[in-house]
């Protein structure tokens, strides 16, 4: 009976629509991922634009510290968020391993890296440009929170802990935003259009804690990014153009706050 019952249930396995299993695997991985981001995000929104004042006369604070006045601690804090932001891509990775592929179907390898790192320099130096001027017009117009990018104590591992920070949002945003989403989309069968679509609206959500111009900005970047990828073949460039930008952001912010009158520090 026990055979009998095995194999009932292997049959109903194999019976299984696998688009079904493939939406409800990307599911899941959005859910434990950039998807909550997006729902935290627009909770986070909601919560300031009903509080009273303008959007631009609050803050929106990223790299904050985890335990004030121990910087041991708070190392050690810093460190496991940065890992522990990481499993999804190991999660993705393992996913993709099981069908017979990996992240270097994703173009997440080191088969090229000086070309991955000339486009991604060349996609930051001109995403970064427009991009401060967005924000600025954006929390000038009222439709962004002041943007503080860091606000870590002044301890040695600061820089280097802003540096990973960097490259840990990049790695984590264009391999499940661009690489997965869009491979696993594509098998699901939405036209290149809709997907495109999906992936700048999902790249804009997570961003909506920071106002309406961090969604706008950030769509509008994700239909970039699409484009790019689906040229190349390859989320290198754009992990290497994401981590130029973020460490921009956080250390320029660390170096230039309260020194140059241009710059809002809340």
């Amino acid at each position: 009976m026990q055979v009998e019952a095995d194999a009932v249930t292997d049959s109903g396995a194999r019976r299984r629509d696998p688009r079904r299993i493939l939406r409800d695997e990307t599911l899941l991985v959005l859910a434990l991922s950039l998807g909550a981001s997006g729902v935290s995000a627009l909770i986070s929104f909601v919560g300031s634009v009903t509080k009273p004042g303008g959007l631009k006369d609050q803050a929106a604070t990223m790299n904050a510290s985890a335990a004030p006045g121990r910087p041991w601690l708070d190392l050690t804090w810093q460190l496991f968020g940065i890992a522990t932001a990481l499993v999804p891509v190991a999660l993705i990775a393992h996913l993709l391993l099981r069908e017979g592929a990996g992240l270097r179907t994703l173009g997440f390898d080191r088969t090229r890296p000086w070309p991955d790192l000339g486009r991604g320099a060349a996609i930051a130096a001109v995403i970064g440009s427009t991009g401060i001027a967005f924000y600025l017009a954006a929390r000038g117009l009222g439709f962004n929170l002041t943007v503080i990018p860091e606000a870590l104590p002044s301890v040695w591992w600061k820089y280097p802990v802003l540096i990973l920070s960097a490259v840990q949002n990049a790695v984590l945003e264009e391999v499940i935003v661009v690489g997965y989403l869009l491979r696993r989309l594509g098998q699901l069968g939405w036209s290149a259009g809709t997907a495109l679509v999906a992936s700048a609206v999902l790249r804009g959500s997570y961003h909506l804690y920071q106002g309406v111009g961090g969604f706008v900005g950030n769509m509008v970047m994700g239909v970039v990014f699409v484009y790019l990828y689906r040229r190349w073949g390859r989320v290198g460039p754009l992990v290497v153009a994401h981590s130029l930008l973020d460490i921009g952001a956080f250390v320029g912010y660390a170096l230039l706050a309260h020194r140059v009158p241009w710059l809002p520090t809340g």
